[in-house]
């Protein structure tokens, strides 16, 4: 037994919660960045200022997003380059066969068929057969076995979600706004969670209203002690610079959940918040103001098939309430509060900046 975790250890096959549920699923988000995302704002932009060619080249990103997910996956974790290259094989088989639930689906068969490459390259004078050869069977077996169960799964989980909410908008706002802001501030991904799930619609939108929460209200409470570089690094970066001193001092993060609490069945209950476009837009918050733009892409979306008439008012208040307003004004009262009442000091929400 010894020897075999020797072998494994030797190649790089650790088995460690970090390497896939922290390092390979903040990946996978990265190559949903890098394809879904970014193609689906080109092809919004295109289309909106009459740019064919814009739009095309926006299909094209989106529609390699299983072999991006796959390949950032195995970057993570380290792959020997014909593994590497050879996970784009395998990310298309998963998402594929996935179905709704791909993303989901390209995770976990990605990171098994990189770890089954990494066992078996460069042991023979064939490598270049036999490791990509061994990697993309793999991967496509379990694309064909498992993908359409995992991404099924998957797909329940986030329309029970997504029922749930629309059943009960105020407690599902407080509970899907509240965990998700909670994804993004540890180091995981929320996006990709997001991502794995489908998570979308009225959901989506309280999910939105976590990750707002958490971001915009780490970048006030903390503003007196990081500046403008710590409000624009936490504001449209990320809240997960604050886990450092979250650790040292966990109660610094009550502005943002409490916060979260109440911005979700708002963006329920009152503003009807809805994430429309793609899923992993609903993990983003205002990080590069991807949730928003995944909001927007999704109004277009509703006009295009005929399910809103236009962009309201409303519309438009609801998104800018939910985004920045809100969170910055009802965390900055708590953050006083609590600072007031010695619960947590300025300097305990110093960043390294």
């Amino acid at each position: 037994m010894s020897a075999v975790k020797e072998y494994c250890t030797k190649k790089g096959v650790t088995l460690s919660a970090k390497a896939y549920f922290v390092d390979a699923l903040g990946a996978m988000a990265q190559g949903l960045f890098a394809s879904l995302l970014i193609g689906t704002i080109l092809s919004t932009i295109g289309t909106q200022a009459g740019i064919e060619w814009l739009v095309t080249i926006g299909n094209f990103a989106s529609a390699v997003k299983g072999p991006a997910m796959a390949i950032a996956i195995g970057y993570a974790l380290k792959a020997p380059t014909l593994v590497l290259f050879s996970l784009a094989a395998v990310g298309y088989a998963a998402d594929t066969s996935g179905g709704a639930g791909g993303p989901l689906a390209v995770f976990v068969i990605a990171v098994i068929a990189c770890e089954i490459g990494k066992l078996v390259s460069k042991q023979t004078k064939v490598d270049i057969i036999v490791t990509p050869g061994v990697t993309i069977i793999a991967g496509g077996l379990l694309s064909l076995g498992i993908a359409p169960y995992i991404g099924a799964a998957a797909q329940a989980a986030g329309n029970g979600i997504m029922w749930a909410t629309e059943l009960r908008p105020f407690l599902m706002g407080i509970i899907v706004a509240v965990a998700v802001g909670i994804a993004l501030t540890l180091p995981i991904s929320s996006a990709a969670i997001c991502a794995a799930i489908g998570l979308t619609g009225l959901a989506g939108g309280a999910a939105l209203a976590g990750c707002c929460a958490n971001m915009i209200g780490f970048a006030i409470v903390s503003f007196k002690a990081n500046g403008v570089g710590g409000l624009l690094a936490q504001g449209i970066g990320t809240s997960m610079l604050q886990m450092g001193n979250i650790v040292k001092k966990p109660s610094i993060w009550l502005p943002a959940i409490i916060t979260s609490a109440i911005t979700g069945p708002l963006a329920t209950c009152v503003f009807h918040l809805e994430m429309n476009g793609a899923a992993v837009s609903s993990g983003m918050g205002t990080c590069g103001l991807v949730g928003q733009i995944g909001v927007f892409t999704g109004w277009m979306n509703d006009i295009a098939a005929g399910t809103k008439a236009a962009i309201t008012g409303m519309d438009w208040l609801g998104l800018i309430l939910i985004s920045f307003i809100l969170p910055a004004v009802i965390s900055g009262i708590l953050g006083k509060a609590f600072k007031a009442g010695g619960v947590f000091t300025d300097e305990d929400l110093k960043l390294d900046l």
